[in-house]
């Protein structure tokens, strides 16, 4: 596995080693040992599966207490992945960073806790999986206003997206609950 840190250091674009040939391929989409050996030291918990269609925006979701770390993937289709430092004390507090995920490019993003998290589909249908460091709590998730013009994400969008409700009624970054 390759790992590498990306414009905001904690979060981490990790690249399996892939091995292909005409029967199709193989890699290891999780090991423990080698995220170690790279610096990544978590315990995941749960799974989670979503499957949406083009121009689903989900996020930016995050839990105030029981923060949870994300190693997040795609297996069908892709996104644009999104991260925000929320973390007040952080020097990187209010930035975003960016990764295309796809089936294609079997690319990984590590998103530590202290971060919102959320995704656009760019392909027809996307699956995206990924593992958590805690459980969900409902009365501890928040939503970070995707549209935030404070924090200036550009989404490639044409058009406006589909969201949740709870999406639709996100907070801007200054009304937020952050992190210390």
């Amino acid at each position: 596995m390759k790992v590498t840190p990306t414009e905001l250091p904690d979060v981490l674009l990790i690249e399996p080693r892939l091995f292909a040939d005409q029967r199709g391929f193989f890699f290891e989409s999780y090991n423990r040992r080698a995220l170690s050996d790279a610096g990544l030291e978590a315990e995941f918990v749960q799974d989670n599966h979503s499957r949406s269609m083009r121009g689903v925006l989900r996020g930016l979701h995050y839990q105030i207490e029981h923060a949870q770390g994300k190693l997040v993937r795609v297996i069908s289709g892709e996104v644009f992945d999104v991260a925000v430092d929320i973390r007040r004390s952080s020097p990187t507090f209010g930035r975003w960073t960016s990764m295309a995920l796809s089936a294609q490019n079997k690319r990984m993003l590590w998103i530590p806790a202290g971060f919102a998290h959320g995704f656009l589909v760019v392909s027809d249908i996307a699956e995206f999986l990924y593992k958590t460091t805690d459980y969900w709590y409902s009365e501890f998730e928040r939503t970070l206003l995707w549209s935030d013009p404070a924090l200036g994400i550009a989404w490639p969008l044409a058009g406006s997206p589909t969201v949740a409700p709870k999406d639709e009624a996100g907070r801007p970054l200054a009304l937020a609950d952050v992190y210390p």
